[in-house]
């Protein structure tokens, strides 16, 4: 499997594993959304929690450039260090944390563009 076959499953999994643990409050599903031909991977959660609407992105990673870039992360989960240690693991320089500031990323230990 070539590395962006073996990104693409990595990062589905993930997600998927992810969207799978039940959220405790509220009636919210959680959803992957998963754009292999532009390689754009989401979980996004949609419902309510009391009277509250509950709808937003809470993970998205895209691959650009033959790297994995984490676009946003509004969970608990540190995600590039779990690609990192992951069986098959992403190295450091083919993670970038595109919620960074770009002049910031090269400060991070990950990688830049």
């Amino acid at each position: 499997m070539d590395t962006l076959e073996s990104y693409r499953h990595i990062i589905q999994s993930l997600l998927t594993a992810y969207a799978a643990i039940p959220i405790a409050n509220g009636q919210i599903d959680c959803y992957t959304v998963f754009d292999t031909k532009q390689d754009h991977y989401m979980v996004i959660n949609v419902g309510w929690d009391g009277h509250r609407r509950v709808y937003g992105c809470v993970l998205h990673l895209d691959i650009k450039q033959g790297k994995i870039s984490i676009e946003q992360n509004m969970t608990e989960m540190r995600v590039a260090q779990e690609l990192v240690e992951l069986e098959l693991g992403v190295p450091k320089d083919d993670i970038v944390l595109g919620f960074q500031c770009p002049e910031m990323r090269e400060y991070t230990g990950y990688g830049v563009f």
